[in-house]
């Protein structure tokens, strides 16, 4: 199989300009050490929180509570709350090329978010 395709789309996908917002944001985000150190929490029981729904156990409510909390500190700053929105559009369209992808390969992989 040729990869010099993949190594275009690689650096087509650093080129757009839903990752140059996302670059950007990061690294602005990321210096705050408040901000960085909020944003670790958030993805760590972000990820807890999704996995014990998706094994079925209830999610501790002191999780969710935090995790509220952290979310709205984070969705309240002018920065970081652009640099979530600016990484959910970025997690979108690589979504939709890895669908493309899993279609041109004729694939059934069931990915989260994937009709």
């Amino acid at each position: 199989m040729e990869y010099s395709s993949a190594h275009r789309l690689a650096a087509d996908i650093r080129a757009s300009e839903e990752y140059q917002t996302y670059h950007a944001l990061k690294e602005r985000v990321m210096a705050d050490e408040t901000t960085a150190a909020l944003l670790k929490e958030y993805r760590k029981l972000q990820v807890s929180i999704q996995m014990t729904t998706v094994s079925g156990h209830p999610v501790d409510e002191q999780d969710m509570q935090r995790f509220q909390g952290i979310m709205s500190l984070l969705f309240a700053g002018g920065e970081s709350s652009q640099f979530l929105l600016a990484e959910m559009r970025l997690q979108q369209a690589l979504a939709d090329i890895n669908r493309i992808i899993l279609e041109a390969a004729d694939l059934e992989i069931p990915l989260p978010g994937m009709n």
